[in-house]
């Protein structure tokens, strides 16, 4: 993950609860584009236009097993050292002890149920044009994901300059080594990381800054289809379960020893006591003392801030931080998560997306590890009450020098309307765009886009990079039960960058919720 700022405030939540509606105003939207065709869309769908063909498979077949509705992460990484960003797609399995054959949307090709890479075949031709193109090429990479897929991390975790590949699973997770050619290798069992139990996002991150890449998992709660519960909505038909009818299951902090293994460390670390079901997870150096901190975003349970004591330790600050709760006080459904410095102050912001009714989060730093939730003043709190999140990520997709967001959704619970109307997968919304437009305030931009962001889907993960390498920062998007989303940057390429503007994404890995 990457390496952010500083940060420290006491939890304001009198002041942000009190806040007047007043705060709340916009300011009228500057113009995109330059001139003649400032109207374009800035967002087009080429997923399917550019052979990204895999749709996600969640083997449902009518029990309601909870992991159908949590996958699939992505990832935007450079698995063949080209260059230019690859793709893999986190693929499902059936689930319980139903055949194949009565899911209620069984694959057409059985072979399709795996992990897919896809090579980016970008061609940039004498007169600028580009020409975007993925090729499958999971079969002759080596790669044999075939666990129920939840998410993925990328990165260099054995110093060979090459990126590798982690994929969490419902079981074992799976570690693959790049071979520096577009071939890996799995080295799970023998590396140690190959966690078991149900994980959904992980992230690299040198903690004890040797030079090594150590690994987070995040877990989430104790399952097995075998122990399955039913649980119902509130007009009394079958639904999904909420976590809490669940016990929570440990997370894991692995320690890099530098011979291509890794030793779990979660105790000796401390964080073996304090745990909630784990599905966002980011990285950085919150209160600016120069070592990597973790922030862990629990579904239903405190978000914990794990602050690096510099000694392989770890303390959760997130109470005290003000960061763990919302400013009433309150748990939240907390599902993806991003660090960035929003504001310009050169600290490491927090954006938290959660559960319908809810809204999503703006945990502000004051420089030193401190956070006030300021999602009302800015606006977040109301564009995304009727939406539940999950990946999100701060980028600047108009280069303007100014962190947007973009929040991809979709229900956990049926939702009542769908089911009337027979939605075969009732849990499908929009996805948001946010503006930054300064002074702490955002405005919601969705409508204005494009046709993409007009689709109502299950949205999962998200990945975000220079797919095209035109200079602005295109979104993978992963959709539960649905076919991936590219969305490739229109608009970033009309404001020129320069060095006094924040650089462009160049890629890298996803956690499922990142």
């Amino acid at each position: 993950m990457r390496v952010r700022s500083r940060a420290l405030l006491l939890p304001l939540m009198l002041l942000a609860a009190c806040r007047s509606n007043s705060d709340d105003r916009r300011e009228p939207t500057r113009p995109i584009g330059n001139g003649p065709g400032s109207d374009l869309e800035w967002f087009t769908d080429r997923a399917e236009q550019t052979g990204l063909d895999l749709v996600h498979f969640n083997g449902m077949s009518g029990e309601y097993y909870y992991p159908e509705i949590l996958a699939p992460g992505v990832a935007l990484f450079d698995a063949d050292g080209d260059g230019d960003l690859d793709i893999f797609l986190v693929q499902g399995q059936m689930l319980g002890k139903k055949a194949l054959a009565q899911a209620l949307s069984p694959p057409r090709d059985e072979s399709a149920l795996k992990g897919h890479l896809f090579r980016n075949d970008l061609e940039i031709h004498p007169d600028g044009t580009r020409t975007l193109r993925f090729t499958d090429v999971t079969v002759a990479s080596g790669i044999d994901a075939r666990g129920y897929g939840m998410g993925v991390a990328t990165g260099d975790f054995n110093n060979d300059g090459c990126v590798d590949l982690y994929v969490t699973n419902l079981g074992r997770n799976q570690l693959y080594r790049s071979n520096c050619n577009g071939t890996f290798t799995d080295v799970s069992k023998q590396s140690g990381t190959d966690d078991d139990g149900w994980s959904v996002s992980a992230a690299f991150v040198d903690y004890d800054r040797d030079g090594w890449l150590d690994l987070f998992v995040g877990h989430y709660v104790n399952y097995s289809t075998d122990a399955n519960i039913k649980c119902f909505s509130l007009t009394g038909g079958s639904d999904y379960c909420s976590p809490n009818v669940y016990r929570a299951q440990p997370s894991r902090l692995y320690h890099n020893n530098r011979d291509g293994t890794f030793t779990d460390v979660t105790r000796a670390a401390g964080m073996a006591a304090e745990f909630g079901p784990a599905l966002g997870v980011v990285t950085a150096d919150f209160n600016g003392d120069g070592w990597i901190d973790i922030y862990v975003a629990n579904d239903g349970q405190a978000n914990q801030l794990w602050v690096n004591q510099r000694n392989g330790t770890f303390k959760n600050m997130g109470l005290l931080s003000g960061s763990a709760l919302n400013a009433d006080g309150k748990t939240e459904a907390s599902m993806g998560v991003d660090a960035g410095d929003f504001d310009d102050d050169g600290d490491e912001d927090l954006v938290v997306t959660n559960l319908t009714d809810e809204g999503s989060a703006l945990y502000v730093n004051n420089g030193l590890g401190m956070f006030e939730d300021k999602r009302i003043g800015s606006g977040l709190r109301s564009f995304s009450l009727a939406y539940t999140g999950f990946g999100t990520a701060w980028f600047d997709f108009d280069n303007d020098g100014r962190l947007d967001i973009l929040s991809v959704n979709g229900a956990v619970r049926v939702v009542a309307a769908l089911e009337q109307a027979h939605d075969p997968f009732p849990l499908h919304q929009r996805n948001l765009l946010f503006r930054n437009i300064g002074d702490g305030r955002f405005e919601d931009v969705t409508t204005r886009a494009g046709a993409v962001f007009k689709l109502s889907e299950v949205g999962r993960g998200a990945a975000f990079g220079d797919v095209d390498n035109d200079g602005d920062v295109d979104v993978l998007v992963g959709s539960n039960k649905g076919p991936p989303r590219l969305l490739i940057n229109n608009v970033g390429t009309r404001h020129h960058w320069d060095s006094s503007s924040r650089a462009p994404a160049v890629g890298g890995g996803s956690n499922l919720f990142p």
